[in-house]
């Protein structure tokens, strides 16, 4: 299922996330974890695949469109966990 979500907003998700979390997303769903942060707006096409992303340039950072949200559906589990153990 695709999203629509500013870049601001997908950025500030990438940062509510504890350290270590990328490579739990990229162990989860057997990806490289520089695929999981090219979801999140990084560039290292070299070592990580594009993951259908899509950005249009405009207020608040843009508009990103998401092909498949499942990465950022893990990124608010691991978020609302780790919120709940402090």
């Amino acid at each position: 299922m695709s999203k629509t979500i500013t870049f601001n907003e997908l950025r500030r998700v990438k940062d509510q996330l504890p350290d270590g979390a990328m490579q739990i997303i990229a162990e989860k769903l057997n990806l490289n974890p520089e695929t999981v942060r090219n979801y999140f707006g990084g560039t290292n096409w070299e070592n990580g695949e594009s993951v259908g992303y899509h950005y249009e340039q405009g207020p608040d950072g843009g508009i990103v469109t998401l092909d498949d949200t499942t990465i950022l559906d893990l990124a608010y589990e691991i978020i609302e966990e780790s919120n709940a153990v402090v």
